[in-house]
């Protein structure tokens, strides 16, 4: 009970209080992260793993503890899953990040919409059109949708803090060291394979959320346009996760994902993702609300899981 109490909690405060500004837990593990690399990297696939396990197996044990000495404290227990639940989750602040975008392009601010979706998304946005930042801002409200709020919550509910904790070292690894760049195509292995894994059942389950609530984000397309789009088109793009939650998102609001990428002069085809029209500015709004359906749709099932699984402990025990 404590645990779906402590996911419940936690998502609440996600949505109302968003990232902390300063000395959040994530960007400090970050710069941990980037501090121990410098040490130890090099081209090689178990040096990756070396560095995964050193920052992972550490902050993991050391939450499964507190989880294990707060397990017979109701009130303790639900604490220490609520604090854990808001530090990982980023679901309000992916959707401010949305906002802001959506305001510069209705404000025709070009070089401002560019610069801001560049805070979310990884490929290159100076060259970018009002269609290809649309795009872009919709691509990423349903992957950190997913990544940011599905799949911990996911993890949360069946694993507990340390599932939390864990998959946000495993995916902030992946953001930092898992892309097929020269530089960590080796070194960023372990962190990208064990990232895919860890999203392969939130990814679906966010499309199935993506689907069922088509109808309301206000956009053009539907719940089945969003299946067809993820039995269509998924597995043209490049991500064995990504393509099935943009696909979803492309059918749902009834437009175009996908396309072809600058990564820092590396291009990258993502394929064509929906059957509808090309993404535009006004597709913003739409794709917002959608992703927060598919963050509180998630947030019911995971809760309802764990309440299911707490019970069904008891009964056994």
């Amino acid at each position: 009970m404590s645990r779906a109490a402590g996911l419940a909690l936690g998502w609440l405060a996600d949505q109302v209080l968003g990232d902390p500004a300063r000395w959040h837990p994530v960007a400090g593990f970050g710069s941990l992260a980037r501090t121990l690399e410098t040490r130890m990297y090099a081209a090689h696939r178990g040096h990756g793993v070396a560095h995964l396990a050193l920052l992972a197996l550490p902050l993991t044990g050391a939450v499964a503890a507190l989880e294990r000495a707060t397990r017979r404290h109701g009130i303790g227990h639900t604490l220490v899953v609520a604090a854990s639940t808001w530090t990982v989750l980023g679901g309000r602040s992916l959707l401010r990040e949305a906002e802001a975008v959506e305001e510069r392009l209705r404000a025709a601010d070009l070089p401002g919409a560019r610069a801001q979706v560049g805070r979310i998304v990884g490929r290159s946005t100076a060259s970018l059109d009002e269609v290809g930042v649309a795009r872009a801002c919709l691509e990423s409200l349903a992957e950190n949708t997913s990544d940011a709020v599905v799949a911990p919550l996911l993890w949360g509910a069946v694993l507990g803090t340390p599932g939390l904790v864990a998959y946000r070292v495993v995916n902030t690894l992946d953001a930092m060291v898992g892309h097929r760049s020269e530089r960590y195509r080796e070194f960023g292995w372990a962190a990208a394979r064990l990232d895919d894994l860890l999203n392969w059942v939130p990814a679906r389950v966010a499309a199935l959320l993506a689907a069922a609530a088509a109808p309301l984000a206000g956009g053009t397309g539907s719940a089945a346009e969003a299946v067809a789009a993820v039995r269509r088109d998924a597995r043209h793009h490049p991500s064995p996760n990504g393509g099935v939650v943009e696909a979803s998102f492309a059918g749902a609001l009834g437009v175009v994902l996908g396309g072809v990428n600058d990564y820092g002069g590396v291009l990258e085809d993502r394929g064509t993702l929906g059957a509808g029209r090309p993404a535009t500015p006004a597709d913003v709004e739409p794709g917002r609300r959608l992703a927060w359906w598919v963050q509180a749709g998630s947030a019911g099932v995971v809760v309802g899981a764990a309440h299911a699984l707490s019970a069904r402990r008891r009964v056994m025990s």
